[in-house]
């Protein structure tokens, strides 16, 4: 299918890995030109060096910064001072629980998952209701529904991404730009990798899928873990021009984990 991305411009923020990577392989499969983005210049020079291998004539550039704190946001925009798509994807996780989980931890990730889409999203904001025309999708999460027990404060996170995306959907109202949030479910992606090394050090990944999908996420339908490509499958498809119709929504990519049939 053509995205009808020819042209478009797109900045993904925590895009060195993970759903990230890969949906900025699959915007510039598209057609778009990518801008990813890395805490660190190795890891943002690697990633546009691996993307460029993967996608010959990709458009991709790499941004080196912290996107959890405000200063760097303002040394991208003074950069990058435009663009048509914006994807939310910086985000962390970790297990604890509630009663271990300090101010600064609550503080931490709410900065880091919620208050960096919020400074992107006031930052191209305007430019794009101005151009007519404009994408911006929240990487959230099926925890922002079904809070996990253990995941207190990041599944306080991710619901607060679905609020703040409705409110700027409602905001955009009638202006070509829209605003989305895709949930993914229980995803392999490198950090998941690495959780599940740590936690059953030496055991077989599909002893422990089926394990984890018995006792922690039974609801399942899909009963393993997804792709990262398969997450950057729908998000792609809601920055293109063929999903003008779809906004305001959170669209699930969970596997069927959330037990509903709506909503």
């Amino acid at each position: 299918m053509d995205l009808k991305l020819n042209g478009k411009s797109a900045l993904i923020s925590g895009s060195t890995k993970g759903i990230g990577y890969a949906t900025a392989r699959l915007l510039l499969q598209e057609g778009a030109s990518v801008i990813i983005n890395g805490r660190t210049p190795e890891a943002a020079s690697a990633s546009v060096a691996a993307l460029k291998e993967e996608v010959p004539g990709a458009q991709v550039e790499g941004f080196a910064g912290d996107l959890a704190t405000a200063q760097p946001i303002a040394d991208l925009v003074a950069r990058y001072p435009a663009v048509d798509i914006l994807v939310n994807n910086l985000g962390i996780w970790e297990r604890k629980p509630f009663e271990a989980i300090t101010d600064d931890d609550w503080q931490r990730f709410f900065e880091i998952n919620v208050m960096s889409g919020v400074r992107l999203s006031r930052a191209y904001l305007p430019g794009m209701k101005l151009r007519g025309w404009g994408r911006v999708v929240f990487v959230s999460s099926e925890s922002g529904i079904q809070i996990p027990h253990d995941m207190v404060h990041y599944g306080m996170t991710k619901t607060a991404q679905m609020a703040v995306s409705r409110g700027l959907a409602e905001n955009c109202a009638g202006t070509g730009v829209t605003v989305n949030t895709v949930l993914p479910g229980p995803t392999l992606s490198d950090g998941n990798k690495r959780a599940i090394a740590l936690r059953a050090p030496g055991k077989p990944l599909a002893e422990v899928e089926a394990a984890f999908f018995e006792s922690v996420r039974p609801s399942s339908l899909l009963k393993r873990y997804a792709m990262p490509e398969e997450v950057a499958s729908m998000i792609a498809y809601v920055c293109s021009p063929l999903a003008s119709a779809t906004n305001g929504a959170a669209l699930r990519v969970d596997g069927g984990v959330i037990r509903a049939c709506f909503g």
